[in-house]
């Protein structure tokens, strides 16, 4: 089966991806809407319980190009934050409590400005997390990253699909497995994942096909026992994070055949009390130009904050945006199915 959507990021435009899920054919279009799944438990309209943390995108800019990646991002990718942009970014941060910065890309790492900007904002006492891919590690140009993450106390949330070389590679590339490992010896070596530290080092695990993760806590401890013995490698803990229909995955589904099936079993799947802990709720989301989304999801989708609330970082109103209606279309059953989905793991 031919996809609709095309290698070219001009034709997976957002626009093409959000038709897709909710018209692509007949089955498609009579499935349950999520707002219908939220309106009688009393979450319609969707709000904010509060912003803990901002996750800013800082590039779409990777030295990888993974199958499964939400945000499309790649070697080629030329979106990337500016210094003026991360400068609102801070002025936003100095007037409130807000206490988590979670640092996202693409590969972060390769922001022109990350470094400065990860020092300015341990200044203010914020607490930063850096999603990493690992292997941006064990390049020349970012090799001594490790030492600079543990002088500013940052935590470090990596990706690594699998505790074997073969699932590794397939879901990532070739060699992937071999410098993730490298990496993460690195990061035990001067102490992350080591419960007396304090430098928390945390895996990410996503599905490789098109089903849901099985149960996290299970899967932490396979992870833990295999790269132990395998490695002699620690962690503190594993976040499982379902795919969502969007970008590269979607991609994947049509060309599959699988799409219909899948949301069918996202669907089926709806958990209440996913829905109530979902992570738009106490998060923001800063994209790198600046906009600002209600997940990192939804920036991928441009669905920007609504109308009603400030949408770029340069006007930042928390009292508005902890007042906004967030915004939903399918690709949110994604969160709320099982145990949930957000960027720190399972939410029931």
């Amino acid at each position: 089966m031919k996809s609709l959507l095309a290698e070219s990021h001009e034709l997976a435009k957002p626009s093409v991806q959000l038709d897709i899920i909710n018209n692509h054919n007949e089955k498609i279009k009579s499935l349950p809407k999520f707002r219908d799944k939220i309106d009688p438990i009393g979450l319609f309209p969707l709000k904010p319980t509060g912003i803990d943390i901002f996750q800013m995108n800082v590039g779409y800019m990777c030295n990888m190009t993974c199958k499964h990646c939400h945000v499309d991002a790649g070697p080629d990718r030329q979106e990337i934050m500016t210094k003026e942009t991360f400068e609102h970014c801070l002025e936003a941060l100095k007037g409130t409590d807000i206490d988590t910065v979670d640092l996202t890309g693409g590969a972060p790492e390769m922001n022109p400005h990350f470094r400065w900007f990860v020092e300015e904002v341990s200044k203010l006492g914020k607490h930063v997390i850096v999603r990493s891919n690992l292997t941006i590690l064990t390049t020349n140009k970012f090799s001594d990253l490790p030492g600079f993450f543990k002088e500013h106390g940052v935590e470090v949330t990596c990706s690594l699909p699998f505790y074997s070389k073969s699932r590794t590679d397939r879901q990532r590339g070739e060699g992937t497995y071999d410098k993730s490992i490298k990496a993460l010896k690195r990061l035990n070596e001067i102490g992350y994942g080591d419960e007396d530290t304090g430098l928390m080092l945390n895996l990410v695990y996503n599905p490789v096909g098109a089903f849901l993760p099985g149960d996290q806590e299970e899967i932490k401890q396979e992870f833990k026992k295999e790269l132990k013995r395998k490695h002699d490698i620690v962690f503190n803990d594993l976040f499982t994070i379902t795919n969502l229909p969007i970008s590269r995955f979607l991609n994947f589904l049509l060309m599959s055949g699988n799409l219909e099936e899948y949301m069918e079993k996202l669907i089926e799947s709806f958990n209440p009390a996913a829905a109530a802990g979902v992570m738009c709720r106490n998060t923001i989301s800063i994209g790198w130009d600046g906009r600002l989304f209600d997940c990192d999801f939804n920036q991928m989708l441009d669905m920007e904050t609504h109308e009603d609330s400030v949408q770029h970082i340069k006007d930042f109103d928390l009292e508005s945006l902890n007042n906004r209606e967030i915004k939903i279309n399918q690709h949110c059953f994604g969160c709320t199915a099982g145990a949930g989905s957000s960027c720190g793991g399972a939410t029931t």
